[in-house]
């Protein structure tokens, strides 16, 4: 089946969602939120990322985000990734914590900021957990009222200003208080949402340029692979180095990080290199030194946590 577009653009917005597999629960304490959070400003400093509103439950969690740079796929695959790999360390567990891939509603802004915001901020109360959400901690509608200083990643500007410049706090309390809207929460009830919230004419608008920024499994299998030059500078980048400590071959006790042998098997597994051609640009004798050096990167990956969080951080940076 293919997956649902992804559709990106510089200064688009989107309501954000995700589950936990089977429903289970993805935040079980207090750091646990936390870690999730501090992703989330991990983002607006590495990416551009602007968060407008959050909310995080037990089992899922809803965002509203701005991508300036219209990269959400990068960033989303950043913060679903690391957080995995965190909650699965920190509860001894592994494999999958999400139900599969975000799901991402592409928002007219302009035209439903301020209601999908209070549909967002609502959560916890409509689901029975707390009977005031001046008490739930862990959502941004104790910044949007006041009661709480917004951290330097979160903007608030934008969804109170739609509120007036007179009192915003107390008059966006009184909003979120009115309920949700009848015809949004008709949206968010359907089976098979469809992936963009507004009206024709923006359909139209975000639709005629699609072609050139959907994440479908045929454009998948025809973007181009990093080559040696981007590979290399994004290991060096990783383990701050100079390329002059990738290119030099170390044995024994000289050798301080994995970064050469990680550059080879990234030029494997990322650049698709053969192991003649990655013998030949690291300046080995032969292909089977090369495949010696991967294998060996391979079987540390089973029991090695810190060199898996190395290449998967690597790996964010080589993807487009």
């Amino acid at each position: 089946m293919a997956r649902p577009l992804r559709i990106e653009y510089p200064g688009a917005w989107y309501h954000v969602m995700n589950r936990g597999a089977g429903r289970q629960q993805i935040f079980k304490n207090d750091d646990h939120y936390r870690h999730f959070l501090s992703l989330l400003a991990e983002t607006k400093e590495r990416f551009g990322a602007e968060w407008h509103a959050y909310c995080l439950m037990g089992n899922h969690y809803h965002l509203l985000v701005r991508t300036p740079e219209g990269n959400l796929q990068r960033i989303m695959r950043h913060i679903n990734g690391l957080y995995t790999q965190y909650f699965n360390r920190s509860t001894r567990r592994d494999g999958p914590l999400f139900r599969g891939r975000y799901k991402a509603i592409l928002v007219d802004a302009d035209a439903y900021w301020l209601q999908l915001s209070r549909y967002i901020h609502r959560n916890p109360l409509e689901a029975g957990l707390i009977d005031s959400l001046e008490r739930y901690h862990w959502s941004s509608y104790p910044d949007y009222i006041g009661k709480r200083r917004p951290p330097a990643w979160l903007t608030t500007d934008y969804v109170l200003n739609a509120i007036g410049k007179r009192s915003r706090h107390a008059r966006y309390k009184a909003y979120v208080a009115g309920g949700s809207d009848a015809a949004l929460g008709e949206y968010y009830r359907q089976a098979r949402m469809e992936p963009i919230l507004g009206d024709d004419a923006f359909k139209q608008r975000v639709l005629a340029g699609r072609a050139h920024s959907i994440d479908v499994p045929e454009l998948a299998r025809v973007q181009p692979r990093p080559g040696v030059a981007a590979i290399v500078s994004a290991v060096v980048s990783h383990y701050g180095l100079s390329e002059e400590e990738i290119w030099r071959s170390r044995r024994g006790k000289a050798v301080q990080t994995p970064a050469r042998s990680v550059a080879m098997y990234l030029c494997q597994q990322a650049g698709g290199m053969r192991l003649s051609d990655i013998a030949k640009v690291f300046g080995l004798s032969g292909y089977a030194g090369a495949g010696s050096t991967i294998r060996s990167i391979k079987q540390r990956l089973r029991g090695d946590k810190g060199l898996e969080r190395d290449i998967n951080s690597i790996m964010l940076d080589l993807t487009p």
